[in-house]
Parts: C-alpha cells; sequence; structure tokens
C-alpha cells in the first residue's frame, strides 16, 4: 500500500463539536474531485483494492484521519473501467457482461448493504442526496456504544462512501457527512438542477 499526504485546505471554520473545540477545515481532492470539511483540514489516503458486489475487483482510494477516538473516512472507488474490469476476469455462464453496468448502478446499496452486515442497532437508514447526486445515509450505534455516521453517494461512475464513527457520549458527527461536494475540473462546485443531469455511468469501451 502506498500512503500519501495531502495537504489542500482551505476556509478554516471553528465548530463546537468533536472530541475536542478545534479548527475544522475543507479538504479538496483534486484527484476525485470532492470536497469535506475535517479536523485540521488533512487526510490520509491509502490506494486500496475494492472488491464489488459481483467479485470484480475496482481500484479505490481511502482518505481518512484519526483522533481522540474518532476516525473519519471517504472511501472513493472508481468504477470508470467497470466494463472492461468486467470483461477481463474469468466469468461463469451466470455472470453475464451486462452485469458491470448493475454493478455500478447497485453500489450504493451494496454499500450500505456492508455497513449493515457490522452489527450495532441502526437509528437512520434512508434514501439522500446533495445538490441532486443520489445517495444513502445511515447511522448506527455500535455494540461498543460508539456512534457512526455514513453516508453513500454515486456520481459520474465514482462511489463516495463518507464514514465518521465517533466515541460514546460525543456530539454527533453529522457535519462531517453533510458538508460533503463534488467539484469541477476548475474546483467549482457541482450543482445540478435535476435528478436525470446528475445520474451518469460512464460506458467506457473494452480495449483489445
Amino acid at each position: 500500500m502506498r500512503f500519501l499526504k495531502l495537504l489542500t485546505a482551505t476556509a478554516v471554520l471553528s465548530l463546537p463539536f468533536g472530541a475536542s473545540a478545534q479548527n475544522w477545515a475543507k479538504f479538496t481532492s483534486e484527484i476525485d474531485r470532492f470536497e469535506i470539511f475535517v479536523p485540521g483540514g488533512e487526510l490520509k489516503v491509502e490506494e486500496v483494492p475494492y472488491e464489488s458486489e459481483y467479485g470484480a475487483v475496482m481500484p479505490a482510494r481511502v482518505y481518512s484521519h484519526e483522533e481522540e477516538g474518532a476516525t473519519y473516512t471517504v472511501t472513493v472507488v472508481d468504477y470508470t473501467d467497470a466494463r472492461e474490469i468486467h470483461a477481463s476476469r474469468d466469468r461463469t455462464e451466470a455472470d453475464y457482461e451486462l452485469y458491470w453496468e448493475v454493478d455500478v448502478r447497485a453500489s450504493i446499496a451494496y454499500a450500505a448493504w456492508n455497513l449493515r452486515k457490522r452489527g450495532g442497532d441502526i437509528t437512520y437508514d434512508a434514501y439522500h442526496y446533495i445538490d441532486r447526486i443520489e445517495g444513502h445515509q445511515l447511522q448506527i450505534t455500535n455494540e461498543d456504544q460508539s456512534r457512526t455516521y455514513a453516508a453513500i453517494y454515486l456520481h459520474d461512475s465514482k462511489l463516495y462512501i463518507a464514514e465518521a464513527t465517533v466515541p460514546p457520549n460525543s456530539i454527533p458527527p453529522g457535519f462531517f457527512q453533510q458538508s460533503l461536494q463534488w467539484i469541477d475540473e476548475e474546483g467549482n462546485r457541482i450543482r445540478y438542477r435535476n435528478y436525470s443531469d446528475a445520474i451518469k455511468v460512464r460506458d467506457a469501451p473494452v480495449r483489445d
């Protein structure tokens, strides 16, 4: 695995919650084109494999920060080459070529299922959207009484999983997931006018 320090932080904001009253700042990923507020505005990134619902391995990055018993992560799974990845692997007769697109479109539901199966008391589990980008949010009280707030979205063939877990009796980290937003190539925030504009699955051609 390879680790990088990403230090893009702007728009410092002082927020009275979390493990301590500290400065939060906007973190920007130019690679995966998202912004989110995190303690200190710094996230470490790890490149990892991600196994999809249909057993295809997609490239992914996990952006993370830990402090005082709390963890903040944004996992970005890149489904851009899903069609080619599916076509290149050994498949059974039941694993039809069309499943590459099903794999992408069902990725939010699959990620939510993976969160639920960890256990704990699910206190919120519902559809959500940001700037017309559709997704799902969950809140879970874990067996050790820590709280997990998770938000999952699919945008431009990339799956975004924002997850914050804080110790028992901490103020809920709702701001972390709610501050997530997407940016274009120039760094401007993307705001769709309707849902149909926000839905796009890249049909990358299979190369010989």
